[in-house]
C-alpha cells in the first residue's frame, strides 16, 4: 500500500494522507491489525488519535502528538469547530449545481455497518454539496459535511439518488463495480493550531 505521506507535522500534529482500503484503527482480529494508527505510530511514537476516517475513503486525518494537541483538537471536533472538505465522483448528472442534504441516520442494525435515514430515530445529519462538473455518466463533485455521521456522505449521496461510484454498500451494478475503489477522497481539513490557536488548513489532492 505504500509508505506513510506526510502532508505536515510539527511538535503538535501530523497530518497524512490516508490510503484508501486501509483501517484508520485496528479492526477486531489479527487480520485487521494493519491500520493507519500503527504505521503512524512506527513513525511517530507519540500519536494519539483524533479522528477516523472509513476504510475505503482516502486522504487528509490528522493526528495529535501530545496530550494536549489531543484534547484540543478532540474538542475541536466534538463543538464541529472543525471544517472538512471532501471530493467524491457520483452516479449521474447531479442538478442543481449546489445544495443541502438534511437527512437525519441512524445505523442499519440488520445490516451493519450500513447507515440508514431515519426521521423517528436518527440523528442530525447535514451536508452541503456542489459540483464541479458533471456529464451524463457521473458527476464530481465537493462535499461539506456540516456533521459527521458514519458513512454520512455515502448516504446522503444515496438519497439524492446519485451513490458514490465504487461504494460497496451503497452502490450497485456498474456504478459499484466498475470502480477499483470508493471515489472518496478527504481533501481539505481546516482547524485550530493546539499550540497557540491559530487557524491552519491542509489539503491532499484527490488520486482520482
Amino acid at each position: 500500500m505504500g509508505p506513510l505521506v506526510v502532508v505536515h507535522d510539527d511538535h503538535e500534529v501530523l497530518i497524512v494522507d490516508k490510503p484508501a482500503g486501509l483501517l484508520s484503527v485496528p479492526g477486531k482480529g489479527a487480520h485487521l491489525a494493519d491500520c493507519l494508527l500503527s504505521r503512524v505510530q512506527e513513525a511517530f511514537p507519540t500519536a494519539l488519535l483524533v479522528h477516523r476516517l472509513d476504510r475505503d475513503t482516502s486522504g487528509v486525518m490528522v493526528f495529535a502528538l501530545t496530550p494536549h494537541a489531543q484534547r484540543h483538537l478532540g474538542l475541536q471536533f466534538e463543538k464541529r469547530q472543525t471544517k472538512k472538505t471532501y471530493v467524491a465522483r457520483v452516479e449521474g448528472r447531479l442538478g442543481p449545481e449546489s445544495g443541502t442534504v438534511d437527512l437525519p441516520l441512524a445505523v442499519d442494525w440488520p445490516n451493519r455497518p450500513r447507515q440508514r435515514v431515519d426521521h423517528e430515530n436518527g440523528r442530525q445529519a447535514v451536508t452541503d454539496w456542489r459540483v464541479l462538473r458533471a456529464n451524463k455518466a457521473e458527476s464530481r463533485v465537493r462535499l461539506s459535511p456540516r456533521t459527521g455521521r458514519s458513512h454520512q456522505l455515502r448516504v446522503h449521496m444515496l438519497a439524492l439518488g446519485h451513490p458514490i461510484l465504487g461504494d460497496p454498500f451503497y452502490a450497485e451494478g456498474a456504478a459499484r463495480d466498475g470502480h477499483p475503489r470508493l471515489m472518496l477522497h478527504s481533501e481539505t481539513l481546516q482547524f485550530r493550531h493546539p499550540d497557540g490557536g491559530r487557524g491552519v488548513r491542509f489539503r491532499a489532492k484527490a488520486p482520482f
